[in-house]
């Protein structure tokens, strides 16, 4: 009788365990071989002691079992199926089910996932020809136990049957199919949350060179890479290191997730970093470590898959020799294969500034460098130094690259993967592959610089991001040297981002001082580019968070840019790093505000600043033109005295359209609390929101609250307060999320807030309820401080208030009641929820009508503020956020 530990399960089991506990003691350097091996001495062993098998007379029904995908690769993951086909030669018999029942129904007691297939040799081949994935397993399959001349003649019907009777179309299809998951996956090397399977730069990348090659070159082994020349002995180990590193990440990660799991989700990125040994170093925390080095290996695993399926796939085109119908402008330099490559390595070391020309040619010709090219640009990188940096030549080659509009494939980063852009400009080198470890930047530092100039390159064109005309008709009204300019700005405006401490805009400008200079450009350029590095936040941040309809805001943004030139350059190269940041840092509703904001400062510097006198005769226009909407003397009276009370600041930064409908909504108020009006937004998925209502303490915050309760964030508010004691807030706010029920939304918000100004509804009590009932939580995310900010420097007339932190329910209910217990009122508000943090910001007056500047009045602001924010923390107790309420 077989003792119990003898039993091919248990055996699997107690493998499994000390195999996977000395993983991850780091002790298995080769372990999805290892781990493989374990479920083959499984079937090997079950093969041997089955009590269907004999039943199955192998001699006249011979069947085989064999691995295939990842199972056939040897790469078998902790938690990845395990894909097995049965096979038989004629006829699958009906005892085939109880030989898989016998088999495979025990591995999923003990929670292995078998996909399995039971196919005779026909089906095999038919289905190979009708569905690509099976068509790519089989590529993949490995005999493991059988009959195993059965396998081979599996082999000898699939590439007879399926490979050479279209080698090409078969390689289409399986290079297709890699594309369609990229398409759905993304590119996992600019991804914050990479794929590691499916994603661009992921696993099935480097299957999709094994397959073209077995099915090109009849590769057998993947070390027949190297062997075959498709890669140099030092890209095979290079690909060897990263596939290792990938493998383990892989492991770790469905090891945590205790499941198949290949997104590298933020959750588990920062347990993972610490369990790979990962520390802080040079100013970046070890999940930032961590992932700048996923991210290399990922880059180079997609950069060896494009270049080898790119030349395996010429193979089935005949040579051409080296003349081409295309014509190759620099000498040295020619056309094979529809690719560029140097004509010999022997002239390299003579004439270096042909590493720089071969670049120039792709971006003219719109074509690749061949492996080869690649592999000899990598090996005379050390042609690259200050000498070759100051040549005139080399720069004028460099300006063309950079002007040159955008192709399919990306030449600046095919400098920066073969390592000639961080020979070129070292400093850049410090900026490869390292990550920002938040939600609000989805790419790499240096991919996101390579983004941002394509961004500025595409203005104008159909692939215009802004989808609107004014960013391509500013870019079309660049001089030659301001685009040189702005697209050197674009490609090193985070260039600080490398260095370990300090103001990464401000190091930057230093750093573009030195790089420019060396490449010998007069200091009027250089001073240009570093002031669009230095500054390249300034905008973007004015527009989100302060009053742009407020002339002093124009005038700080006029005095600090200083011409209308800088004005454009700073603007493009805002609108493309937002762009290439990602849709957190770019909405419709962010692109309005710095359109807007740059059409104010430019209007300033065309027309100069408003006087008194002109701001006097603004506000008579205006005031004639409501009158004369009156046609009864008395009605005009009133209206002129009612125009009497309309402060200054509301008469100068509201249209007199909006004026005349404003008083309409006054005259409807008569003794009601408060009356608004809902209108759509033009052009904008927004709802402006005109409330017109009897003053009171802490208006704002019940306004807010009561949007909160019903699902309506907003976005910006102006409020103004006449001086007959009646409020009229404009409100930009999003709509309720069903627009089938919002009319029916709107009167409930409606009702809410009658109810609240009457004080028969308790809105803290209300908002309380309702985060308890419908708050979702959200997926975790880099944990950041709260953040308080008054400034009394930046408005001559308020106090402004920046709140940094995480959303919540009722959040901006509770910042605003803060507010009104410490005397203040609201006057603007901007509240930006599309970043990794919340920024809300307020101009806010004491109820005297003063600015909150005593130190008093600023410690007990500031003291209150991070009260409510730390509460709200608090209250998480450590789990995932939650989201604002949207039910």
């Amino acid at each position: 009788m077989r003792h119990k530990s003898d039993n091919p399960l248990n055996t699997l089991a107690r493998q499994q365990k000390f195999l996977i506990a000395d993983f991850l003691k780091g002790e298995v350097p080769d372990f999805v071989r290892r781990y493989t091996r374990c479920f083959d001495a499984y079937f090997r062993a079950s093969y041997e002691n089955s009590v269907i098998g004999p039943k199955l007379d192998i001699r006249r029904n011979p069947y085989a079992v064999v691995a295939l995908g990842g199972y056939g690769r040897e790469e078998q993951c902790i938690h990845s199926d395990v894909d097995l086909l049965i096979l038989f030669d004629r006829e699958v018999p009906e005892a085939a089910a109880a030989l898989i029942e016998e088999i495979i129904y025990p591995l999923w007691d003990i929670g292995v996932e078998v996909g399995h297939a039971t196919r005779s040799l026909d089906e095999c081949i038919t289905a190979a020809i009708e569905d690509i994935e099976t068509l790519t397993a089989f590529l993949d399959a490995r005999f493991i136990c059988g009959m195993s001349h059965l396998y081979s003649k599996l082999l000898d019907l699939f590439r007879e049957k399926v490979i050479y009777d279209d080698p090409d179309g078969v390689i289409g299809r399986v290079v297709k199919r890699n594309q369609e998951r990229h398409q759905s996956f993304g590119d996992s090397t600019y991804l914050l949350e990479p794929n590691l399977k499916e994603g661009q730069g992921g696993l099935r990348d480097y299957h999709t060179m094994l397959w073209v090659a077995r099915i090109r070159n009849q590769l057998t082994q993947p070390r027949d890479l190297e062997y075959h020349g498709c890669l140099s002995y030092k890209e095979y180990q290079a690909l060897s290191q990263a596939l290792a590193f990938i493998w383990q990440v892989r492991n770790h990660l469905h090891y945590l997730s205790g499941r198949k799991c290949d997104q590298l989700y933020f959750i588990y990125q920062e347990r993972l970093a610490a369990d790979l040994g990962y520390v802080y170093r040079d100013g970046q925390q070890p999940v930032e470590r961590f992932l700048g080095v996923l991210h290399r290996h990922m880059g180079f695993l997609k950069q060896q898959q494009q270049l080898v399926v790119y030349e395996l796939e010429k193979g089935k085109a005949k040579r051409r020799s080296l003349k081409s119908l295309e014509k190759v402008n620099a000498e040295g330099i020619a056309i094979v294969d529809g690719m560029l490559n140097f004509v010999s390595s022997k002239m390299i070391p003579k004439q270096s500034e042909i590493l720089m020309r071969i670049f120039e040619e792709s971006a003219r010709l719109k074509m690749p460098l061949s492996i080869e090219a690649r592999r000899l640009v990598r090996e005379f990188l050390y042609c690259v130094d200050g000498r070759f940096r100051e040549s005139e030549s080399v720069r004028s080659a460099f300006e063309k690259i950079l002007l040159t509009p955008v192709i399919k494939f990306n030449v600046l980063e095919a400098m920066s993967e073969t390592g000639f852009l961080e020979a070129f400009i070292p400093q850049f080198n410090e900026i490869v592959n390292r990550i920002q470890y938040d939600e609000y930047h989805l790419y790499p530092v240096h991919r996101h610089l390579l983004r941002t100039v394509q961004t500025l390159k595409k203005f104008g064109t159909p692939d215009d991001p802004t989808t609107k005309p004014l960013c391509g008709q500013i870019y079309e009204d660049l001089t030659r040297r301001e685009r040189i300019a702005l697209i050197w700005a674009g490609l090193l405006h985070d260039i600080g981002k490398g260095m370990s401490s300090g103001n990464h805009s401000e190091k930057g400008a230093e750093m573009i001082r030195e790089i420019l200079s060396e490449r010998g450009y007069p200091p009027e350029m250089i001073e240009t580019v570093a002031f669009l590095v230095r500054e390249h936040l300034f905008l973007i941040k004015i527009a989100t968070r302060r009053d742009i309809q407020d002339e002093e805001t124009a005038l700080v943004c006029a005095r600090r840019i200083g011409d209308t030139d800088r004005l454009k350059m700073l603007y493009l190269l805002s609108v493309a790093d937002s762009v290439a940041t990602g849709p957190k840092a770019w909405s419709g509703w962010t692109a309005a505000l710095l359109e807007a904001l740059f059409l104010n400062v430019s209007s300033l510097f065309r027309e100069g600043e408003l006087t008194s006198a002109g701001a006097l005769a603004l506000i008579e226009e205006k005031r004639n033109y409501v009158l004369t909407l009156s046609e009864h003397p008395g009605t005009r009276e009133s209206m002129d005295a009612l125009f009497r009370m309309m402060p200054p600041r509301y008469l100068l930064n509201t249209s007199r359209e909006n004026i005349a409908r404003h008083i309409a909504l006054y005259n409807r108020l008569g003794k009601a609390h408060f009356v608004w009006t809902v209108e759509k937004s033009i052009g904008l998925k927004t709802r402006t929101v005109t409330i017109c209502a009897r003053d009171c303490p802490g208006l704002f915050a019940r306004i807010s609250g009561v949007f909160t309760l019903n699902g309506m964030d907003i976005l910006a508010a102006q409020v103004y307060t006449w001086r007959n004691n009646i409020a009229l807030d404009v409100f930009e706010v999003k709509p309720p999320p069903d627009s089938f029920y919002e009319t029916r939304k709107w009167e409930h918000a409606e009702a809410d807030l009658e109810s609240a100004l009457l004080g028969s509804l308790d809105l803290e009590a209300a908002l309380s309820e309702k985060m308890k009932t419908y708050a979702v939580d959200k997926p975790w995310r880099p944990e950041k401080s709260p953040r308080v900010n008054v400034d009394n420097e930046s408005s001559s007339f308020f106090t402004i208030v920046e709140v940094f932190t995480y959303d919540f329910p009722g959040l901006l209910y509770k910042i605003t009641d803060a507010l009104f217990k410490c005397r203040l009122d609201v006057w603007v508000a901007k509240i930006a929820t599309n970043a990794d943090q919340v920024v809300d910001v307020f101009y806010v007056r004491d109820f005297d009508g003063q600015k909150a500047d005593s130190p008093e009045q600023v410690a007990a602001l500031e003291t209150a503020l991070m009260t409510v924010l730390s509460e709200a923390s608090d209250s998480r107790n450590g789990k995932p956020e939650r989201s604002r309420i949207i039910g």
